[in-house]
């Protein structure tokens, strides 16, 4: 070989070099921006939206899927009170036992690269055609397995078990760690929007949500219907059997409303013996329903006490209704009308014997319901 063909040889060899390297480079950026992301995600809807739709962008890969251990449902609920309920992450599967999704979960420590095959990992990739390698990259929380990141290509040398897999290793790292930080964030959050006695939000909750409520009604026209309940002859509870049996009491009262709320509803504890509840979706008749099922469920049963007695309960309920109308309103007056009417309403029940359900239906009332 002579001296010039070995300096295109070398020259040649040199380009290669180069391009491997703004590769690398590249491949670099990629890792550390996405890292950058997903440490400054604000709260646990952003971070999943960077663990889904961010890795697919930034890797350009055709499918992207994240499987969640979620066995009580926790990370679910949290998702729900932030606004942002799981049914809108659907490349998000959350499972109560990952084994149950695939044997591969057994023994994940590392990440898996390699080539899809369809049976095997077919329940790892929901929807996804044309895969031809995929990378598993297992998600660990707390010591232990949550999940994991799959990543599907429909180019066959995109995955491989030749590929080096520590940069992948760092990142399922980093998003196991930020996913449980996000996890525990939304958790005090929580317990400080949470009625530590019957375990239902409080009001400040209630305030938080009745705006965001107001405005998906106004935006999508849907009614939006609030329920005042009250428990009956409370202060007589109180005073013949004193407030730790009243606390008993409340618990109770909160967990058989709670037993006939769908997920949409939201449950609060308005102050004393006293809840009230958003239905979002729900037109005045609707509530009516729900109210009688609440009702008939606190009276379907006595309340058993630790000296062997039996209490029995009743509730009174208001009902109020907002209509979505076009134009611009003030949702704050709207809000605070909404929940005032309910109140009226639940004292009406109460004047009128308790153990009832009432709404503001005569005429005087009529000119004073209000719209979106």
């Amino acid at each position: 070989m002579d001296l010039e063909q070995e300096n295109k040889r070398l020259r040649r060899q040199l380009r290669a070099l180069h391009r491997q390297a703004k590769e690398n480079e590249a491949t670099l950026k990629r890792f550390y921006d996405r890292e950058l992301e997903l440490l400054t995600a604000d709260s646990l809807p952003e971070l999943l939206n960077s663990l889904t739709d961010g890795m697919q962008e930034s890797f350009q890969t055709q499918c992207t899927q994240l499987v969640l251990q979620d066995p009580e449902h926790e990370v679910r609920r949290l998702l729900y009170n932030t606004g942002f309920p799981a049914e809108i992450f659907p490349q998000i599967h959350f499972v109560d036992r990952l084994e149950s999704v695939s044997h591969m979960y057994q023994g994940l420590t590392k990440p898996w690269l390699g080539p899809f095959n369809h049976p095997d990992h077919l329940t790892l990739f929901h929807d996804c055609r044309d895969l031809q390698s995929i990378a598993i990259l297992p998600l660990h929380c707390r010591n232990h397995l949550a999940g994991s990141l799959n990543l599907g290509s429909c180019d066959s040398e995109r995955f491989t078990h030749l590929h080096a897999w520590d940069f992948l290793e760092q990142l399922a790292t980093m998003a196991g760690v930020c996913l449980e930080n996000a996890v525990n964030r939304e958790r005090l959050v929580i317990s400080g929007l949470t009625d530590p006695l019957t375990k239902l939000h409080n009001r400040r909750y209630l305030d938080r949500r009745l705006d965001e409520e107001l405005a998906r009604a106004s935006r999508y026209k849907q009614p939006l219907s609030c329920l005042f309940i009250d428990a009956d002859h409370f202060k007589q509870i109180n005073d013949n059997h004193g407030h730790q049996v009243g606390d008993m009491v409340l618990r109770e009262l909160a967990s058989r409303i709670r037993s006939k709320l769908r997920a949409s509803d939201i449950a609060t504890r308005y102050g004393g013996e006293e809840f009230a509840l958003l239905l979002p979706q729900t037109s005045l008749e609707e509530a009516l329903l729900l109210a009688e099922r609440v009702r008939l469920e606190v009276a379907s049963s006595p309340i058993s006490l630790s000296d062997g007695k039996i209490m029995r309960l009743t509730v009174s309920i208001g009902v109020s209704e907002a209509l979505p109308m076009p134009g611009k309103t003030q949702r704050k007056s709207i809000g605070q009308q909404l929940l005032a009417d309910a109140d009226r309403a639940l004292y009406l029940a109460k004047a009128n014997g308790r153990n009832r359900i009432e709404h503001l239906a005569d005429e005087k009332s009529k000119q004073m319901r209000f719209k979106l």
